[in-house]
C-alpha cells in the first residue's frame, strides 16, 4: 500500500530526527576533543575563511537542489543538466579563489591563510560531485539514506580531523575535517541514489530553471554572509583569538538548533510543495510544524544556555570561558532559526523565490550596517545587536508568510507563545532550585534532569498535543 503524505512526513521527521541526532552527538564528542586539542586562534583561522567556501559551495550547486524539488516531474536531463553545470561552476570557483587566497589574507593580516586557503578550498571540488545526486534523495524523500550518509560522513571527517589534532596539525586538522566530509558524503550519495548522469550535456534545463533558481542562489550566498557576518568582522577588527571564542559559541549553539532545522527541513519544502494546492491543508501542515519546532527548541535552546558554563568548563576546559556569555546570547536566537527555515521553506513552495531574497538581503544589509556602526564598542555588544535583529526578523518573515497562506500573528503566537513562555519559566525555576549546588558535575546534572522532567510535567499539565503525538509516534517505532 502507497504511504500518505502523513507518513511520509512522519516518517522523514523520525529519520531526520536520527540523522542529525546522531550527527549532533557525534559532533558532540568530538567536538568536545578537538576543542581541548586545539586553541582558540585555530578556530579563529578557519573561522575567518569558512564563509568562502560556504558562498562557494552556493554558487556550484546554485540553489538547483530546491529548485528540482519543486519541479512535479524532474526528467533525467534536468538531474543530467544540473550535474554537468555544478562541476564547470564548481572547478572554476576553485580556481579563482586559488589564486584569490594573498587577498583574502591581507584583508586578515595573516599571510599563513595563503596556503590555508588553497588547501580547504579543494572541499569545493567533491561537492560539486554531489548536487544532482543530493537532489534526486532530496526530491523522493529518501531521508533515510541521506542520513546515514550523513552520518558515516560526519564519523568519518570528525576521526581524521582528531587523528591530525593529536599530531600536532592545529588548524589543517579542522580544514581537512572538511574535505574528507564532502568526499565521503559524495561517495555515498552516489551509492544511494540509482541515477547517473550521461555524456549528452545540455544546458537548456539549468537555463529555465535558473530563472527561478537564481534568487534562492543569491538568498542562500546573503545567508551565509548573514550567518558568519561576526566572523568576518571580529576578524578583521579583532584577532583569531578573539574570534576563535566567538567562533567556538556559534558552532555549540549551531549544533543545538541545527538538530531541530535539520529534522524539519528534510521534509518540510517537499510536504509543502504537494500541499500548495491545498490551502487549508498546506496551512495546517505549516502550524502541525511550527508547533513541532517551538516544542522542541525552545527547551533544548534555552536549557543549553542554563548550562553553559558548566557544560564549557567541564567539557572543552576553562580556556574557553569568554565563550559562555557568547553562547548564552546566541541561544536566545537560536531558539527561533529553525522557525525562520520553515517560514522560508512555505515562501519557496509558493514560488516566490523573490520574496525570499529580499527578506535575507534586508536582514544582512541591516545586520552589516549595525556591526560596522558599533564594532568599537565590543565583541559583546556586537552580539547582543546580532541576537536582537534575528529576533526582529522572525516577525518580517511571518508578515509574509501570512500574505502568502493567512498565517495571522493570533495563530503564530498560539503557536508558538506558550513552548517559550513555558521552558522559560522552566529554566528560571531550575535555576533557583539548582544555584546551590557547587559540584559543577552534580550542578550540570541536576539542571539537565530538573528541567526536562518539569517541562515534561508542564506539557503533560497543560495537555499539549504535540506530545501526545510525538509519544504515540515512539511507542509505534518501537512497537514495530
Amino acid at each position: 500500500m502507497a504511504e500518505t503524505l502523513k507518513e511520509k512526513t512522519a516518517r522523514g521527521l523520525f529519520w531526520g530526527a536520527m540523522n542529525n541526532g546522531a550527527m549532533q552527538l557525534i559532533g558532540l564528542v568530538f567536538g568536545i576533543i578537538l576543542a581541548r586539542l586545539l586553541d582558540q586562534s585555530d578556530y579563529g583561522m578557519i573561522a575567518m575563511i569558512t564563509v568562502f567556501t560556504l558562498v562557494a559551495t552556493a554558487l556550484q550547486n546554485s540553489g538547483f537542489i530546491t529548485a528540482l524539488a519543486n519541479e512535479s516531474h524532474p526528467t533525467h536531463n534536468d538531474y543530467n543538466s544540473v550535474f554537468w553545470f555544478n562541476i564547470s561552476v564548481g572547478s572554476s570557483l576553485y580556481v579563482l579563489l586559488f589564486f584569490a587566497a594573498p587577498l583574502i589574507a591581507s584583508y586578515y593580516h595573516l599571510p599563513q591563510l595563503v596556503p590555508l586557503c588553497r588547501y580547504a578550498f579543494v572541499s569545493i571540488l567533491f561537492a560539486s560531485l554531489s548536487t544532482a545526486q543530493s537532489a534526486y534523495l532530496f526530491k523522493n524523500l529518501m531521508v533515510k539514506q541521506r542520513a546515514k550518509a550523513g552520518i558515516v560522513a560526519t564519523l568519518t571527517s570528525n576521526v581524521v580531523g582528531v587523528a591530525m589534532a593529536f599530531a600536532g596539525m592545529a588548524y589543517w586538522a579542522l580544514a581537512t575535517q572538511t574535505i574528507v566530509y564532502n568526499i565521503v558524503n559524495t561517495a555515498l550519495y552516489w551509492h544511494y541514489s540509482p541515477w547517473r548522469p550521461s555524456l549528452h550535456i545540455d544546458f537548456a534545463p539549468v537555463r529555465r530553471m535558473f530563472r527561478f533558481s537564481c534568487k534562492l542562489l543569491a538568498t542562500t550566498i546573503i545567508t551565509h554572509i548573514n550567518n558568519n557576518v561576526l566572523n568576518i568582522l571580529l576578524g578583521h577588527y579583532f584577532s583569531a583569538h578573539a574570534t576563535g571564542n566567538y567562533n567556538q559559541a556559534y558552532q555549540w549553539n549551531a549544533k543545538c538548533y541545527n538538530l531541530i532545522q535539520g529534522m524539519v527541513d528534510s521534509v518540510a519544502q517537499p510536504v509543502l510543495v504537494d500541499l500548495r494546492d491545498e490551502h487549508d491543508r498546506q496551512l495546517e501542515a505549516l502550524r502541525k510544524l511550527m508547533r513541532f519546532i517551538a516544542f522542541l527548541s525552545f527547551p533544548l535552546l534555552l536549557g543549553f544556555g542554563l548550562v553553559a558554563r558548566e557544560f564549557i568548563i567541564l567539557a572543552i576546559t576553562a580556556k574557553w570561558l569568554p565563550s559562555v556569555e557568547l553562547l548564552q546570547l546566541l541561544c536566545v536566537s537560536g531558539a527561533v532559526m529553525p522557525m525562520y527555515s520553515l517560514m522560508s521553506s512555505l515562501v519557496i513552495s509558493k514560488g516566490k523565490s523573490g520574496t525570499y531574497l529580499w527578506i535575507t538581503l534586508s536582514l544582512g544589509i541591516a545586520q552589516i550596517v549595525t556591526m560596522l556602526l558599533i564594532w568599537h564598542w565590543g565583541i559583546r555588544t556586537m552580539v547582543c545587536a546580532y541576537v536582537a535583529l534575528n529576533i526582529v526578523w522572525l516577525f518580517v518573515w511571518h508578515h509574509f508568510v501570512n500574505r502568502l497562506i493567512g498565517y495571522r500573528v493570533s495563530m503564530f503566537l498560539k503557536d508558538v507563545l506558550p513552548f517559550a513562555l513555558a521552558a522559560a519559566g522552566v529554566m528560571a525555576v531550575t535555576h533557583w532550585l539548582t544555584a546551590s549546588i557547587a559540584n559543577l558535575w552534580l550542578l550540570l546534572g541536576a539542571r539537565v534532569l530538573v528541567a526536562a522532567a518539569l517541562y515534561y510535567l508542564v506539557m503533560r499539565l497543560a495537555g499539549a498535543q504535540i506530545l501526545r503525538e510525538c509519544m504515540s509516534f515512539i511507542k509505534s517505532k518501537f512497537n514495530s
